[in-house]
């Protein structure tokens, strides 16, 4: 895979934080830029978390020569190399100084590197970089960047860092104050103040910072400024004399730590391990990214032999935003889909000066609250990638917080099962702006005593649980294509799949007495298909969601699935209602439910039944229905589109109709309007959008190759006029690779080779 033809080279600075560069690895995001003649970059990581729940920047970083290379030179180049996961910054000036910069973190530590090589001796300047020095109120037209406090009636204050020189270093550091916390809001909000101690809080004394040193460095003193029209302050760090080598490290660490003094003991072991590693460190980072590169691949067009550049933009932008997947593969907390750890000033996003003075912690559906059917498109498409391991993070997110998600379950309905919403804190409780505050400026999220005080008042995620159930179903198809162990989360399967049979018994019986309808089936009302389809009755994506999740764990072995448990679920799956159909057209397509009362979003709920869950497509029954439901079953137009998380493509690729998808992977994988092209957004959410890449991931992987039982289906929507290589993954640990040329398929293998008789080759082929 010629990696390499994929670098984002640029031969200009940069304007702004906003025409910036992805670096990153481990846990850690960095936005690199050029700008007059500095080089700057913000730092983010996984889990950086304040009182309000607020994802906070770690800070900006500047780094500036003397004499300066970067400004007004004869020549310039910024380049992202790939390969080995890095950015490189070359320059020089007319009197033939010349310097590289290389800015990288460590694959497999939470550790920014800084690497200067000059042809003759330089002087730098090291500037650690923060707004919060001090602190500040977030009005409530900007409360977006700690989604659960929009509305909240009281004042929402954004508490300053702590940031001071440490010996020859700069200590930077947020310690969340106990008395401030969102995490007891919310609990008082939502009539769970009794069972507190029973419920977990990862916000409680929870630290996270770091401290950059530089070899031959020293304390110059702090400056303020202000960058865009937010003010900032700067402790900086200056050479002790002109060098043509000089390294810089900046070590991380975030930790629920019972006092300051433990979580600064860590940071020092920290920082001690990556300056005693630097060497090893870079070897080590080029590994992992070589093994990961070597997992899968998509090459499109590599010998650029079509006219049309769109094609090869397709290949080149779905490695790129593989590699913004990669950065956090060892995160704590999952990739967030509005922008994961890339974001930047908001101005560059809103494109509004009145933005300006808004600060790069600012996201909309920002924070600890996740969003889960944006979450899931992030990490489908690491099933075919073969990226397995990066998707513990968002099994984990729900683990953690599985028994608090069962606990208000007991105390609202007093049955059993986990009540994940749609949008949950990382603690697994409802935002405070959809379950809505008492007394709010938001008419519309104001909580009154008129409520049902069990759920959300929120109209988009009322009654809105489906993901978890999409998650479970995940597991097991992680189970599937990577054989890993999933007995950590098989309680998290059950709990999620139970909750729906004990709760609309509950609710049936409520209002009919009995607990199941004439045909003992679960009546799932009321409910909602997706955000779109309200008072929902039996929607679509429920029932889909449920009979696919319970048939795969019973496909579970008797070493995962007792023989109770095998009885409850055969049971279950009698339960589970049919999906409802409706004509349209002529034609009989999936209805959205059995009935619903209004329409208040644009998703396409009918069509989960293609996928996620796999129940109609190539190789399964009635692949027409599914056709026709692509192409009459909508309700209102925008329910198509290629942006943000409409999984259109997807569809389109599932059912066959290739022209359709290659068209929708060509609008979907185009370069974005920023400079780095893989910053697609604002979209429906923020920008970089990763549930745009997601779901461009998805559906180019689904062009390229399918599964359905045993069957494996190879290119059964990709246009032959395209060239490829590929790798991707199936299920039971096969990988599948192969070459089009000319309109042919060259040449495929799979691995195990046992599995060869599985293969359905769905194109001209030259042999196999």
């Amino acid at each position: 895979m010629n990696l390499e033809a994929y670098n984002v080279v640029w031969e200009t600075p940069s304007r702004h934080s906003g025409e910036s560069m992805p670096a990153g690895g481990h846990d850690v995001g960095l936005n690199v830029w050029v700008e007059q003649g500095d080089i700057c970059f913000y730092i983010d990581r996984s889990g950086s978390f304040d009182e309000n729940n607020q994802m906070l920047k770690l800070g900006r970083v500047r780094l500036r020569l003397d004499p300066n290379p970067f400004t007004g030179g004869v020549s310039f180049r910024q380049e992202l190399k790939l390969r080995e996961g890095f950015i490189e910054i070359a320059g020089s000036l007319a009197d033939g100084t010349a310097a590289t910069v290389a800015v990288r973190v460590d694959a497999l530590r939470p550790v920014v590197r800084l690497n200067v090589e000059a042809n003759r001796p330089v002087r730098v300047l090291l500037a650690y970089e923060s707004w919060r020095f001090r602190e500040r109120e977030v009005p409530h037209p900007r409360r977006m960047c700690a989604t659960s406090m929009v509305g909240y009636p009281g004042a929402m204050m954004t508490y300053p860092d702590s940031v001071q020189f440490d010996g020859e270093g700069v200590l930077f550091f947020h310690r969340n104050r106990d008395e401030a916390l969102v995490f007891d809001k919310l609990v008082e909000l939502q009539g769970l103040g009794d069972h507190r101690e029973r419920l977990w809080n990862p916000q409680y004394r929870y630290t996270f910072g770091g401290l950059m040193r530089g070899d031959g460095m020293r304390p110059a003193g702090t400056e303020e400024g202000v960058y865009l029209k937010t003010p900032f302050k700067a402790w900086k760090l200056a050479s002790d004399e002109a060098r043509e080598r000089h390294r810089a490290v900046i070590a991380l660490h975030s930790e629920q730590a019972d006092s300051l003094e433990a979580w600064r003991g860590k940071l020092d072991e920290r920082l001690a391990e990556a300056e005693e590693s630097a060497e090893r460190a870079e070897e080590e980072s080029r590994q992992w990214w070589r093994a990961f590169w070597e997992r899968s691949r998509i090459v499109i067009d590599p010998d650029r032999r079509l006219a049309d550049e769109r094609p090869w933009q397709v290949g080149r932008n779905y490695n790129l935003f593989r590699y913004m997947l990669g950065c956090n593969a060892r995160g704590e907390y999952p990739t967030k889909f509005n922008g994961g750890l890339f974001t930047s000033d908001p101005v560059h996003v809103l494109r509004d000066p009145a933005w300006e003075e808004e600060t790069a912690d600012f996201r909309r559906w920002g924070g600890g609250a996740f969003t889960a059917q944006n979450q899931r498109l992030v990490y489908w498409p690491m099933l075919a990638s073969g990226d397995w391991d990066m998707m513990k993070p968002q099994f984990e997110f729900y683990r953690r917080a599985l028994g608090n998600a069962e606990l208000r379950t007991r105390v609202y309905w007093g049955h059993g099962g986990c009540s994940f919403t749609e949008q949950v804190e990382n603690f697994g409780l409802t935002i405070g702006w959809n379950w809505g505050w008492p007394d709010s400026p938001d008419l519309v999220h104001r909580r009154t005593p008129f409520h049902d005080p069990t759920e959300p008042i929120s109209p988009w995620i009322k009654y809105h649980y489906v993901n978890q159930l999409e998650f479970a179903f995940m597991i097991l198809q992680y189970r599937k294509f990577s054989g890993g162990d999933i007995r950590p989360y098989l309680p998290l399967i059950e709990s999620a799949v139970r909750f729906f049979d004990e709760h609309y018994q509950l609710m049936y019986s409520r209002e009919a007495v009995k607990r199941l309808d004439e045909d003992g089936k679960l009546v799932i009302f009321p409910s909602t298909a997706g955000e779109t389809y309200k008072l929902a009755m039996n929607p679509a994506d429920v029932v889909s969601a449920l009979d696919a999740t319970v048939r795969a764990v019973l496909e579970l072995p008797d070493d995962l699935l007792d023989g109770g448990r095998r009885t409850y679920f055969g049971e279950l799956l009698d339960r589970i209602p049919p999906l409802s159909f409706r004509e349209r057209e002529g034609r009989r397509t999936i209805a959205p439910a059995k009935r619903w009362q209004g329409i208040i979003n644009v998703e396409l709920p009918q069509l989960y039944p293609v996928f996620p869950y796999g129940q109609y497509g190539i190789g399964r029954d009635d692949l027409q229905v599914a056709i026709d439901t692509w192409r009459y079953g909508s309700d209102i137009p925008e329910q198509k589109n290629h942006i943000s998380w409409h999984q259109d493509g997807i569809f389109c690729a599932r059912l066959g109709l290739t022209e359709e998808a290659a068209d929708m992977a060509i609008r979907k994988l185009a370069d974005g309007e920023c400079r780095f092209p893989a910053f697609w957004g604002p979209g429906h959410d923020w920008l970089p959008d990763h549930n745009w890449g997601g779901t461009g991931m998805i559906g180019l992987q689904e062009m390229l190759l399918q599964s359905a039982g045993e069957a494996i289906y190879l290119l059964p929507a990709w246009p032959m006029e395209w060239d490829v290589d590929f790798r991707l993954h199936a299920p039971g640990r096969t990988v599948v690779e192969g070459r089009v040329r000319g309109g042919r398929l060259e040449w495929w293998d799979i691995a195990p080779e046992r599995r060869r008789k599985d293969v359905v080759v769905m194109a001209q082929t030259s042999g196999g």
